[in-house]
Parts: C-alpha cells; structure tokens; sequence
C-alpha cells in the first residue's frame, strides 16, 4: 500500500486527483488544502487542513501522515493577480515549495511537483522537457524558480509541467473557455476570441491521470502533461460551437492586442508528449472528447 498526499485537494486538480486515487486499491489518499474540506464525498481518504504558506502546519501534517509521494498541486495559478500581489504569489508559489522540499529531503518522500507552461517565452513552442525557460510573467518566473528549487533540493522529486487546465469543479467555482464560450452563445452575445496564441490545452482528468502515473512509478525528472492537440482560442471556441451546435458567427477572431491584462503571456507554448507517452505509458484525450466529457458532467 502507497500513501500518496495531495496538496490543493479543494481545487480543480486537487478534486480530479482525490477522485481518481480513491479508485486505485493500491493508494491510501490524504487530501490537504487550506481550511475545511470541500471535496463532496467523504469516503475513501483522510482530510488534513493545511496551509502550505505555514511552515509548521506542513511540517505537522507531512510528519504526521508521513506519506511515499507528494502531489503538490496547489498554487497561486491567476497570472494576473500574481502580477499584482507579487508577495502573495512568491509565497504561495516559492517558499510554500521550499517547506514542503524540506520536509520531503528529510524523510525521503517523492515530490511530484506541478508546473507550467508559462515559464516559457512562447517563441519556440510546442517544447520539450529539454526548451528554455524564460518566463515573461511573475507567475512563471515564481513557477520557474520553484522548479529549479526542486531540482537542487536533494530529493527524490518529479516536475509535472501542463498547460491550460480546464474542467469542471463540483461547486462550478472555475470558469474555463468551454463554459464561457457555451454560456455567451447561448446568451446570444458576440465574443471576441484570440488567434495568435496556441496551447495544448488540457483537461484536468489527464492532468490528475498524468500525476498518477509519475508518483505511483515514482518516475523521476521533468514530464509534458498536457492535451495533445495544439489549437488557438479561437480554435477552441468554434469546436466548442459545433460540439453544442452554438451559432458560431457570434465568435470574431480579434489578435492578443485587442485585450489589456496585467501580465504578459507566451504566444506560442504547447508541448511535446513523447516522454511521458514512453516512460510513463500516458494518452491523453483529443479537445473534442475533452469538451465531450465536461458536457457529461453538467
């Protein structure tokens, strides 16, 4: 039996996990997250309040559960208002990692760590696990320093990068592109949507799978996890159109100049799958099953 913890089990990611770890009668799941459990069902793990911005709080819960891995998905993940509360963001997104690296070097825990695309300039995408990070944001430069904290931490540890997360929460506290999209039509509004940006976006299900799969192997290095279709927005929004059979001429395509946010973000990220399709034996699925599977659990 593998004790495997996760961090950020009231969030998206955190939610899909627990979900899926439950399933495998290999794992025993501690789910952590800050404050009370939000998770709708209540059998099949242990759930610990933990704030990982509070040393003393990981170091209580970790030594307690004493878990083989750690899943560590949470993280302060609006790049926008990393942007404007660059203190909150360093220490939710750094100094909460190096906590929780410690504890883990101490007692020999795996660390499966969550990244991101956007330590990525995005000139050169889709990437390897090999492409040079040069963040454009102070959400990917906090992610970056985060990984490189990892690397020379002197653990057993695995870097889980993704892309564009999206899924449906239990209590729908997360928009994404196929909700907002689906909504605004159904509404009968027009949007504007960006064709000079391309991701590989993921749904949270293969995320959580990927995760699995690198802390039950205990697989270490860094892995791509992240959806296999490399698309624009605006490519997005017409699949999800046509999935709802939406009225599509109420999409315009506009450029990423149209729109003012706070932080810069990558043209042109996405990854390459081929060493997590080898090594750990992972197959995610294509946007439209994606889209096809959130439609299933509204």
């Amino acid at each position: 039996m593998k004790t495997v913890l996760i961090t950020g089990s009231n969030g998206l990611l955190g939610q899909k996990l627990v979900e899926l770890l439950i399933q495998q009668s290999t794992i025993k799941v501690i789910a952590t997250a800050r404050g009370e459990n939000r998770l709708p069902f209540t059998e099949g793990y242990d759930y610990y309040s933990m704030d990982i911005t509070k040393q003393d709080e990981v170091v209580s819960v970790i030594e307690k559960t004493l878990p083989d891995a750690i899943i560590h998905g949470a993280a302060m993940t609006n790049v926008d208002q990393c942007e404007s509360e660059k203190e909150a963001c360093w220490s939710q997104n750094v100094t909460a990692v190096e906590y929780i690296a410690e504890v883990c070097r101490k007692h020999d825990i795996f660390l499966c760590h969550v990244s991101t695309d956007f330590i990525f300039d995005g000139a050169a995408g889709p990437y390897t696990e090999e492409g040079e990070a040069n963040p454009l944001s102070f959400y990917g430069w906090s992610k970056y320093a985060a990984e490189k904290l990892v690397q020379h931490s002197g653990l057993r540890w695995a870097i889980a990068r993704t892309v564009l997360v999206y899924g449906i929460a239990y209590d729908m506290s997360r928009s994404n592109i196929i909700l907002w999209v689906k909504k605004s039509l159904e509404d009968g509004k027009n949007i504007k949507v960006v064709t000079d940006q391309w991701r590989t976006p993921t749904l949270a299900e293969d995320l959580a799978m990927g995760c699995y799969l690198i802390a039950n192997q205990e697989a270490e290095g860094i892995f791509n996890i992240s959806g296999k279709d490399l698309l624009t927005p605006y490519e997005m929004a017409i699949m999800t159109a046509d999935y709802f059979e939406l009225d599509k001429s109420l999409i315009a395509q506009a450029d990423s100049s149209t729109f003012s946010q706070p932080a810069k973000r990558p043209a042109r990220t996405g990854f390459v799958l081929d060493k997590a399709r080898s090594i750990l034996g992972y197959e995610p699925r294509s946007f439209t099953e994606g889209i096809a599977i959130l439609a299933g659990q509204l």
